[in-house]
């Protein structure tokens, strides 16, 4: 198997070392998707119907493709040197204003400039800017024609689909001017995720599996942070949560269980992969990565943004005192948590080559919890599923896998401090 274009520093771009890590202007990257999250979970809050619902799906899933899109190019170069900060900075800008536009990103709103253009015209930048910087990469590394035909017709693709999409009040039915515009934003989506599908025979590669996983791994940490800042926030009709012992409860019990959702990710899951992928060289990486990290990552941010509009609606019932805890409420917030934990045992299947049955089976008694939740007090119901996920936890705490997970990321951790100590020793 021949090796990869290699690209070659220069001012302009440094390529990424298979020791890289994750830069501190990354992270900075990713403060605005907490504010995506954030709104994402506002547009379904308004209204649990079935369009609001699928409107939030293809929101969180064109988030991820905006984000990964620019997680992939800086595997590639160092995104904090040269030309790739100021690129970064101009996608963050706009990835904001795609953000602010989400509650209007399908359905105008009077006295507004239009809204679905806003929105598909800010993602429409992100991917041009996206592509542009992989073309500018890829041209000077000398890579195939097959791979610049991978970065730039699929989003010129899903342009024509999302045009359309902004142009559905023109040739469609004023009643059904959303699910349009759904089911062409869904397409187009597709259409982006379909390059996937054909990196490993493009002669991909992955330069730096710690920056993929640490990255992706983050970005998971952004959507937990986003869970706690919706319950800390509440519902949104209020100026500010009642300090009553029930609104205390909850916070606490919420906590509890974004904790467990840390553990049962962060704890063995994220650290096994990793190595995985470390063991693994060249191109054989991509679809390891791929499916891991690209497509099964989502399903997890999925997961985590449905768990904090649970949360969030949790919260507003136990502030107006309902109880039972409504039906919707309680669909969402189980629903949330199983798409979580089923995406976690996808994920160990892919990786390990084993089910986690434990995972699955916690997956379907959370789901049929869903209906006798209906039919108690919120605090109550949120009391089992804080118990039911902690008891996963504690179970795969226990497990031997885990430990020798966990020891082999001892001696590595070992291995590097001692390699840093030694050249901070002979040249600092």
């Amino acid at each position: 198997m021949s090796s990869p274009p290699r690209l070659r520093r220069s001012r302009w771009l440094i390529p990424v070392a298979p020791g890289s890590r994750v830069t501190r202007l990354e992270l900075f990257y990713d403060l605005i998707f907490v504010f995506a999250f954030l709104n994402v979970t506002g547009l379904v809050a308004r209204d649990l119907a079935v369009s609001e619902v699928a409107a939030g799906v293809v929101v969180v899933a064109l988030l991820w493709w905006c984000w990964t899109g620019f997680v992939a190019l800086g595997n590639v170069v160092r995104a904090d040197h040269g030309v790739l900060p100021v690129l970064g900075f101009g996608i963050m800008a706009v990835v904001f204003v795609l953000a602010i536009a989400i509650p209007q990103a399908f359905v105008d709103q009077p006295d507004d400039l239009p809204g679905p253009l806003v929105f598909a015209t800010s993602y429409l930048i992100v991917r041009a800017l996206t592509a542009a910087g992989f073309l500018f990469v890829l041209t000077r590394a000398g890579h195939t024609a097959v791979q610049l035909a991978a970065v730039t017709v699929p989003p010129l693709l899903a342009a024509v689909l999302i045009g359309l999409s902004v142009a559905a009040p023109w040739w469609v039915p004023a009643d059904a001017v959303l699910e349009a515009r759904l089911v062409l934003w869904t397409a187009a989506l597709l259409v982006e995720y379909a390059v996937g599908l054909v990196l490993p025979y493009a002669h991909w590669s992955l330069p730096s599996a710690g920056h993929w996983a640490e990255r992706h791994g983050l970005i998971v940490l952004v959507a937990l942070g986003e869970v706690v800042i919706s319950l800390g926030i509440g519902p949104g009709r209020f100026d500010r949560l009642a300090l009553t012992a029930r609104v205390i409860t909850a916070s606490v019990l919420g906590i509890a269980l974004v904790a467990a959702l840390w553990w049962l990710h962060f704890d063995s899951l994220a650290a096994g992969v990793e190595q995985i992928l470390h063991g693994i060289r060249d191109r054989v990486r991509v679809p390891l990565a791929r499916d891991v990290y690209t497509y099964l990552h989502l399903l997890t941010i999925l997961g985590v943004v449905t768990t904090a509009l649970g949360l969030k609606l949790l919260q507003e019932a136990v502030a107006l005192r309902h109880s039972p805890l409504p039906g919707q409420v309680s669909t969402v917030l189980h629903g949330g948590v199983v798409i979580y934990l089923l995406s976690q045992a996808a994920i160990a299947r892919r990786a390990f080559r084993r089910t986690s049955s434990s995972t699955l089976v916690t997956a379907v008694l959370i789901a049929a919890l869903a209906v006798p939740g209906a039919h108690v007090a919120p605090l109550a119901a949120l009391t089992v599923l804080v118990a039911v996920c902690g008891a996963l936890a504690v179970f795969q705490r226990m497990t031997g896998g885990r430990r020798q997970i966990k020891a082999s990321l001892r001696r590595e951790e070992h291995a590097v401090e001692e390699a840093a100590s030694a050249w901070r020793e002979q040249y600092l």
